[in-house]
């Protein structure tokens, strides 16, 4: 439909843009009837409705000029929704099986409409706070990360098609700049926006901001952030990204996605399955002291990077001599040289994963957004107890993450923490 200037959504205005999109209306059959309208959106930013009929189903997704959670105080461009719409489309083009399907979209209105994931279908982060295990989540969340980095990246496509993605997504800088804020900047100084468990965490909160060689390994992710093309990424890919079941795993929400570090995006699903491995002292109870879902936490934690490895190492033996630029196959002609490059690489990328990981850990505990993981625990001084030991490790792993060779070492070094 031709839109004529923006304007917020509600459930009626709604109903009669539907009506005017085809794209939309013929997902409900061209009818309304038993049409219901529901809103969702419990994130920072926008506003999501979940549209159901007799005739069928799909979600609204809709970015306002403004960072929802914050208020209008807080102006963010609304062509962040541009950047999403196009992200997912080319996530979905690598990786169908855990990518829904985008119908519709609407550059003016900032409005997409999307494959509605039904029930059972819950965020995965819920999942993670009720103790539910989901077997195929290693499995699945390994293949998304290796199919989207590897098929955006230099090792897929040459120079010329990559500068011409990597220019398209330039154009998301606001919300790169937010990530820039958020992540590496306010928690490591006094800003207006920091909030932590207080009294508790006041200490740990001023020892973040006096701790130099912190401040010199978060400098150095920022720069890699800011300056490192490397791929397409997701770049919000938390645990509240990502839609599950027990036979089902979808990621959404990839507004932030613009072309950088891979690691930003892996370590950014392995640290929140840290933060849920540390949250569940806090949901612990006489019936389940979630002892053995911790255990099933970290052995998904391994399984998802040993995974991830081979994964990505695999499709890169696969396509050795195509059109990737990165490795040109008249130079590494040998299986001794074509070792030691993947070798190095996937060392830097393991541990790009945990600075970037752990980066991400912190500034959900004393920064600007933090996760319901803790935030649901309502005794503060045990949640505080667990935010403790996940800042703790956290800020080790950051400082530390090079001495790091293997998953295992890292799965090690959270179980002592926990103790």
């Amino acid at each position: 439909m031709a839109s004529s200037g923006f304007r917020r959504l509600d459930e009626t205005a709604l109903v009669d843009y539907i009506q005017a999109t085809p794209a939309l209306f013929s997902k409900l059959a061209n009818q309304l009837d038993g049409l219901q309208i529901k809103e969702v959106g419990d994130g920072n930013l926008n506003f999501v409705y979940i549209v159901t009929s007799s005739g069928g189903s799909f979600v609204i997704k809709q970015a306002l000029p403004y960072i929802r959670c914050i208020g209008e105080s807080w102006p963010m461009t609304k062509d962040r929704a541009y950047f999403e719409a196009t992200a997912l489309r080319e996530q979905r083009r690598w990786c169908a099986d855990h990518v829904p399907e985008v119908y519709h979209f609407d550059r003016e209105m900032a409005v997409i409409g999307m494959k509605y994931l039904e029930p059972p279908h819950i965020i995965l982060r819920k999942g993670l706070i009720a103790g539910i295990e989901y077997p195929l989540l290693a499995e699945h969340m390994s293949d998304f990360m290796a199919r989207t980095l590897f098929f955006t990246s230099l090792l897929y496509h040459d120079t010329t098609e990559h500068k011409r993605a990597v220019a398209e997504f330039c154009g998301n800088v606001e919300l790169c700049r937010l990530t820039e804020q958020v992540v590496f900047s306010d928690p490591y100084k006094v800003s207006q926006y920091n909030r932590w468990t207080s009294p508790y965490l006041d200490q740990d909160a001023e020892a973040v901001r006096e701790d130099n060689i912190l401040k010199l390994e978060v400098a150095e992710l920022k720069s890699m952030f800011c300056e490192r093309s490397q791929a397409l990424l997701h770049g919000d890919l938390h645990t509240g990204s990502v839609m599950v079941t027990h036979d089902s795993t979808q990621v959404i929400d990839p507004e932030f996605g613009f072309y950088g570090p891979m690691g930003f995006d892996t370590g950014a699903f392995l640290g929140n399955l840290i933060l849920a491995y540390f949250a569940q002292d806090g949901h612990a109870d006489q019936v389940n002291d979630r002892k053995s879902y911790q255990e099933w936490i970290l052995k998904t934690i391994e399984q998802t990077w040993n995974l991830f490895h081979n994964k990505f190492t695999a499709l890169w033996n696969e396509h050795r001599n195509g059109s990737g630029e990165a490795y040109l196959a008249e130079i590494y002609n040998n299986s001794a040289v074509q070792l030691l490059i993947q070798k190095k690489y996937m060392q830097c990328l393991f541990h790009d994963t945990l600075g970037f990981g752990a980066a991400k850990m912190i500034r959900r505990i004393i920064g600007v957004a933090h996760v319901e993981d803790f935030e649901s625990i309502l005794d503060e001084s045990r949640r505080a107890n667990c935010e403790r030991r996940a800042l703790l490790f956290a800020k080790m792993l950051l400082k530390e993450r090079r001495n790091f060779q293997a998953i295992t070492e890292v799965i090690s070094a959270i179980q002592q923490e926990q103790s």
